[in-house]
C-alpha cells in the first residue's frame, strides 16, 4: 500500500478515538451562589440557594472559638496569611454551626463574597480534582468537611495530608480547609493505642496516623456546656424568634428536655426550641 492508501484508514482510526474520548468538562460557574456542595460522582459543584445555619450572634458558650475562627477567616478573605482549621470536640457543641455562621458573617458586608464548598468525608479522595477547579477561580474559598475521621484501614488520610501541606503544588492560595471532628487526632484513641501495641515501630506508626491533625495550624476545642450556658442559648433563641414564654417556664421546660436527652448542648437547645416553636405555631425562618 502507498502512503495515500493509509490516509483513509488513519482518518477512520482518528474519528474512532475522537468518539471514545470523554467530552471536555464544562467550566464550573462559581458565581451562581456563595455556597456549593461537591458531588464527586459527577465531579460537579451544586449551588446551595439557602444554607442551613444559625446567626453568628446566637452562638453562646463558644465566644473564644468563634472570635478566633472569625479572625482567621477574615485574614483569609482579605488575602492575608491564614491557617487551615480543625474544630474538634463533643457532639452538638456548635462546630459545624460556627463554620457556617462565620461564612455568613464575613459575607455580610463583603464586596467579594467568600465561597463555602462542602465536601463529604467519603469524597476526600477526589479533593485534588476539586482543587483543580477552584485553583482557576478568582474566588477565595473555604472547603468544609463535617465530621471528618478515619478508621484504621483508611488510606485517604495520606492524600489529605499531601493536599493540606505537603504536595508539590500545595494548597491553592485562594483555598483554605476547615474540618470538624469528634476526635482531636481524627481517629479513635483505641486505634492509636492499637498501633502502639501491634506495630513493629510503634512510635513511627503512631506518628504517621496522628500527623494529619498537625496539618491544621488552628485547633479549636469544643466541650459540653454547663447548665447556665445551656439556658442562655435557649433564652437567646426564644428572644430571637419571639416565642411566647416566661424565663422561669422556659428554663424548667429546657431543663426537662435536656434530661430526656441526657445531654446539654447547642444542638439539644435548638431541638428544644424547634419543639417549643412548633407547639406555639411559630415559624423559625
Amino acid at each position: 500500500m502507498t502512503n495515500q492508501n493509509y490516509i483513509p484508514v488513519l482518518e477512520r482510526i482518528a474519528d474512532a478515538l475522537e468518539r471514545l474520548a470523554p467530552a471536555p468538562r464544562a467550566a464550573q460557574d462559581l458565581n451562581a451562589a456563595d455556597a456549593y456542595v461537591w458531588h464527586a460522582d459527577g465531579e460537579r459543584l451544586a449551588p446551595v440557594e439557602r444554607v442551613n445555619r444559625v446567626d453568628f450572634s446566637l452562638l453562646k458558650g463558644i465566644e473564644s472559638q468563634a472570635e478566633t475562627l472569625l479572625q482567621n477567616t477574615r485574614q483569609f478573605a482579605t488575602g492575608s496569611p491564614a491557617n487551615n482549621a480543625l474544630l474538634w470536640g463533643a457532639r452538638g457543641t456548635g462546630k459545624s454551626s460556627l463554620v457556617k455562621a462565620v461564612h455568613a458573617e464575613i459575607n455580610r458586608d463583603a464586596t467579594n463574597p467568600l465561597l463555602l464548598v462542602e465536601i463529604h468525608r467519603e469524597d476526600i479522595p477526589t479533593l485534588p480534582r476539586l482543587l483543580e477547579i477552584l485553583r482557576v477561580s478568582a474566588r477565595r474559598t473555604v472547603i468544609f468537611c463535617d465530621d471528618l475521621s478515619f478508621d484504621s484501614d483508611d488510606a485517604e488520610y495520606k492524600s489529605l495530608k499531601a493536599v493540606l501541606d505537603g504536595g508539590i503544588e500545595g494548597r491553592p492560595d485562594n483555598v483554605i480547609f476547615y474540618a470538624t471532628s469528634n476526635r482531636r487526632h481524627l481517629m479513635a484513641r483505641d486505634m492509636i493505642e492499637n498501633e502502639r501495641s501491634t506495630a513493629i515501630n510503634p512510635s513511627e506508626s503512631v506518628e504517621e496516623k496522628v500527623s494529619l491533625s498537625d496539618r491544621f495550624g488552628l485547633w479549636l476545642g469544643f466541650h459540653n456546656l454547663v447548665q447556665a450556658i445551656y439556658f442562655e442559648i435557649c433564652e437567646g433563641y426564644a428572644a430571637h424568634y419571639k416565642l411566647d414564654i416566661g424565663t422561669e417556664e422556659l428554663r424548667a421546660a429546657a431543663l426537662e428536655w435536656s434530661m430526656t436527652r441526657g445531654a446539654r448542648s447547642g444542638r439539644v437547645a435548638w431541638q428544644f426550641i424547634q419543639d417549643l416553636a412548633g407547639k406555639q405555631g411559630k415559624s423559625l425562618d
